[in-house]
């Protein structure tokens, strides 16, 4: 790109034509990007620069994560692959690194087996088929599902993926009345097969909820290379077992996340400085959550009967043996209690580390 033409760009708001990043996204992030430009009438994405109060402010990008083979990365999962140029290119002493789209003329493209637009300055999926729920069902369903959908603004694509699984859990719950609430949301289900789905439903957004922050730490990882930077010993054959260096973030990243499923949230935020720094998870929080966390490894290994180890999160509550139950009710405040946790961490961390938003 000639430096005139860059220089007619730079500057003007953020549309329909025109996405200014101050990070490189993951390779993910960047395919739904590169497909939502080429499915409107394409248009440029610009990497290193900020937009804060409205002022565009170019503050360069690092090199240190390749952003020539994390964009190859991204066009390689897009069907049919658009017409697509990039490369770096030096502005005011700053490097940028420039994605030229191309207007796909003949066929949509697809991300995932989804199609993207831009619509103005945002990117959202071509095609929305938004669930309806009940009106005879239990009303605080649709109320989170309302609130998950206002969520997915200026979020990270983390989140985004975290909302879109917990939508679909709400989904399964609403179209599972009979089994999960025959009598009363407030009362747990007496049906076997409805005590079997709840806890496979509980089980999979507290799953998901650690999923989260595994996949936030690799977007925080690949935006701020020199948080990786710290005492981490990994072997020939881990490195080896890697494509690329973004899959090597990406390993990192989930290895990270192993304290935090055996349990021990303070070894999980202790050991890892990009989330503590971020001062969201207080004391009482740490204990909700361990216990949240509990009471999934339950539902997962001992299909909701207390033993010892549950007993000692949950003192002078329950029978040895006895079988824990939650009700649809419990399940959902649980949910948005995560939830709120969550919202919390992405704004901090989008703030933080300037990371990419969708």
């Amino acid at each position: 790109m000639e430096i005139e033409e860059l220089n007619s760009i730079i500057g003007k708001p953020e549309s329909e034509v025109l996405e200014y990043k101050t990070s490189l996204p993951p390779s993910k992030n960047m395919a739904q990007l590169i497909c939502s430009f080429a499915n409107t009438s394409g248009g440029y994405i610009i990497l290193g620069v900020t937009k804060e109060s409205g002022r565009v402010e170019t503050i360069g990008l690092s090199q240190e994560f390749r952003s020539n083979a994390i964009t190859r990365k991204a066009i390689d999962q897009l069907t049919p692959k658009p017409e697509v140029n990039y490369g770096y290119v030096t502005y005011n002493d700053k490097n940028l690194f420039v994605i030229q789209v191309k207007k796909s003329e003949s066929e949509l493209i697809f991300f995932d087996n989804k199609a993207y637009q831009r619509t103005g300055s945002r990117t959202t999926v071509t095609i929305v088929d938004e669930a309806s729920f009940d009106p005879n069902g239990y009303k605080e369903l649709n109320i989170l599902n309302n609130k998950l959908i206002n969520s997915f603004d200026n979020s990270t694509n983390s989140k985004i993926d975290l909302l879109n699984h917990y939508k679909s859990v709400l989904k399964i719950i609403d179209n599972s009345r009979l089994l999960l609430y025959p009598v009363s949301a407030e009362l747990p289900t007496t049906n076997s097969e409805g005590k079997i789905l709840t806890r496979i439903l509980y089980s999979s957004y507290v799953d998901t909820f650690e999923g989260y922050l595994s996949d936030l730490l690799y977007e925080i990882y690949i935006t701020k290379p020199d948080t990786l930077r710290e005492h981490q010993e990994v072997t020939v054959k881990e490195v080896l077992n890697c494509s690329d260096i973004e899959e090597f973030v990406r390993y990192i990243a989930k290895k990270k996340i192993g304290k935090l499923q055996r349990g021990s949230v303070k070894g999980f935020i202790k050991d890892n400085i990009p989330i503590s720094s971020l001062n969201i998870i207080t004391e009482d929080d740490q204990d909700t959550i361990e216990k949240i966390l509990q009471i999934r490894h339950l539902f997962s290994h001992r299909n909701g009967i207390v033993d010892e180890k549950f007993l000692k999160y949950f003192q002078g509550n329950f029978q040895l043996n006895s079988e824990f139950e939650l009700s649809i009710k419990q399940i959902i405040e649980k949910m948005e209690y995560l939830l709120n946790i969550i919202e919390k961490i992405d704004k901090k961390a989008i703030d933080k580390f300037r990371l990419s938003t969708l």
